[in-house]
């Protein structure tokens, strides 16, 4: 344990961290993989070591580099997924972005609004300086906003649309790689602007084709979401967060028997309750590594 930021309760608590990764289709997400972040004043701390009984191969790493060890290990064992789906913690870190990119796989990922980069045509050049993520929405203007409308929900017990606004621009980010930015890969920028809200909440950048629709890129992006609902599931049905343990091997048992749990649920879930074949709208069904 130790004192540190936890996004479930949007502060700084003594709390355990742990970076997941789920597979997803359209119907059911199960969690694969979980790794326990390690502080670095854990991983350096030889007495805090020996009673926590952490491997001695285990170094410290960050949360970034755990996210892309899993996604490698995925990758590796050849399970399936064609686009990784991350919130802004990860999605504005440029060496993940390029890392899921040279694995091969397409990425639809939050980033923080003072991401720089910059507006480019249809025929991919450049349109002025280079500005933040923010500033380049807001100069679209609220005109740019339309509402898409990506599936359908449930509110307190009834059937309901989830839609918001969203505006896209074709954009190259600006970072301070060493390469030319003429080489560098356009990107669709979009952001959310929530009715009600004073100005838009929500930033992204994805590698999705152009020939793909805007519709078909919100519902993607959104199925993350989905992911985090079910991860509240296996807290409240299955102990997920009930380990108070402070041994390394102990927290990942634990972690081990209520992923298999989970699957096996799942498992029953989809044999007795079969969904449709195939995303409305699409060819073929896509699976996604949240």
């Amino acid at each position: 344990m130790q004192r540190q930021y936890t996004g479930s309760a949007g502060k700084v608590a003594n709390c355990q961290i742990a970076v997941s990764l789920s597979v997803a289709t359209r119907s059911a997400h199960v969690p694969i993989d979980f790794a326990l972040y390690l502080p670095e004043t854990w991983a350096s701390d030889p007495q805090r070591r020996r009673q926590a009984k952490i491997p001695e191969d285990v170094a410290f790493k960050t949360k970034i580099d755990l996210a892309l060890d899993m996604i490698m290990r995925a990758a590796q064992d050849h399970v399936p997924g064609d686009i990784v789906l991350a919130d802004s913690a990860y999605g504005s870190s440029h060496s993940f972005r390029e890392a899921v990119r040279v694995l091969g796989f397409d990425y639809a990922v939050g980033i923080l609004p003072t991401a720089a980069m910059w507006r480019i045509d249809s025929l991919e050049r450049r349109r002025g300086d280079a500005g933040s993520a923010h500033d380049i929405v807001e100069a679209l203007g609220p005109e740019a906003f339309r509402l898409i409308t990506w599936r359908e929900g449930t509110a307190q017990g009834k059937r309901s649309k989830l839609r918001s606004r969203f505006a896209f621009c074709r954009v190259k980010v600006a970072q301070d790689d060493g390469s030319e930015p003429a080489s560098r890969e356009p990107l669709w920028l979009f952001a959310e602007w929530p009715e009600g809200e004073r100005a838009p909440t929500t930033f992204a950048l994805t590698t999705l084709r152009r020939s793909m629709s805007k519709k078909q890129i919100v519902r993607l992006f959104k199925e993350r979401y989905r992911t985090e609902r079910v991860y509240e599931e296996m807290k409240g049905e299955l102990g997920l967060d009930h380990f108070e343990g402070r041994s390394f091997p102990g927290w990942h048992h634990h972690i081990s028997v209520s992923l298999c749990c989970y699957a096996f649920v799942i498992g029953e879930r989809m044999q007795h309750f079969p969904p449709t074949a195939g995303w409305p709208d699409s060819p073929r069904p896509i699976t996604l590594a949240a």
